[in-house]
C-alpha cells in the first residue's frame, strides 16, 4: 500500500506527458504522410505574350483586327458623351473623323448586337485566330457588356433638372470618358504589338478564355 501510495503522484504526473507526446508525435507522423501522399499545388496563372509568329511580337493582321475591336464598345456608347462634346470643342474635332462610321453603326437599332454575335461567334469561338486576337475580342465585348449597368441606371433615374441632372452628367461623362481612353490605350497598344490589359475587364477576359478551354489551340499561339 505505501509503495502504491508513492508511485500514485509519479503516475498522475508522467501520464499526461507520456499520453501528450504519444498524441504529439502520432498526429507528426500522420501530418508527414498526408503532405508526402497529397502534395500541395500552387494555383496555375495564365499569361498572354504577343507571340503570334515566333519573333516576340504580334503579326501585322493580329495588331489589326485586335486594334479594330476597340471601336465596337465605344460606338455602342457614344451617347454616354453627349455632355462632354457638346461642351467641349476639342473632344467634337476628336471625334469628327469617327462620325461617319458611327452614323453607320447607329442606322440599325440590331446592329449593336449583330455585332455581338459576330465577335463572339465568328472570332472569339473560332480558334483558327490567335489567343492575342481573341483575347482583345473578348475584352472588347466584356467593356460592352457592361455598359448594361449605366443605362440600367439612366433609364430608372432619369431627373429633368437640379442636382439630379449634375448627377446623371457626371455618371455619363465619367463612362464616355472610360470607353475612350479604352478606345486609345487598348487600340494603340495593339497596333504596337502589345497586350493591353483593362481594368477588371482583363480578368473576365482571361478567366472566360481559360474556363472555356479556349486556350488549348493547335493552332498559332500569341
Amino acid at each position: 500500500m505505501a509503495i502504491s501510495n508513492f508511485f500514485y503522484p509519479l503516475n498522475s504526473t508522467l501520464r499526461p506527458l507520456l499520453h501528450s507526446t504519444f498524441l504529439n508525435s502520432s498526429f507528426t507522423q500522420l501530418n508527414l504522410t498526408k503532405k508526402s501522399i497529397y502534395p500541395t499545388r500552387k494555383p496555375r496563372r495564365t499569361h498572354i505574350n504577343a507571340q503570334s509568329n515566333g519573333s516576340g511580337s504580334a503579326d501585322a493582321s493580329d495588331r489589326l483586327i485586335s486594334a479594330v475591336c476597340y471601336f465596337y464598345p465605344f460606338f455602342d456608347g457614344i451617347q454616354y458623351g453627349k455632355y462632354v462634346i457638346t461642351q467641349f470643342t476639342p473632344m467634337q474635332a476628336l471625334i469628327q473623323p469617327l462620325v461617319p462610321a458611327i452614323r453607320v453603326f447607329k442606322s440599325f437599332p440590331f446592329n449593336g448586337f449583330l455585332v455581338f454575335l459576330t465577335l463572339y461567334f465568328v472570332v472569339v469561338r473560332n480558334r483558327n485566330f490567335t489567343r492575342y486576337v481573341r483575347f482583345n475580342t473578348m475584352q472588347a465585348i466584356v467593356l460592352d457588356v457592361l455598359l448594361i449597368f449605366p443605362d440600367l441606371l439612366e433609364r430608372s433615374f432619369n431627373p429633368r433638372g437640379g442636382w439630379g441632372l449634375d448627377l446623371l452628367m457626371i455618371l455619363d461623362s465619367t463612362v464616355f470618358l472610360f470607353l475612350l481612353v479604352s478606345l486609345v490605350y487598348g487600340s494603340s497598344s495593339c497596333l504596337l504589338g502589345q497586350v493591353p490589359r483593362l481594368p477588371i475587364v482583363a480578368e473576365a477576359a482571361d478567366r472566360f478564355i481559360t474556363r472555356r478551354g479556349l486556350s488549348k489551340d493547335k493552332a498559332r499561339w500569341s
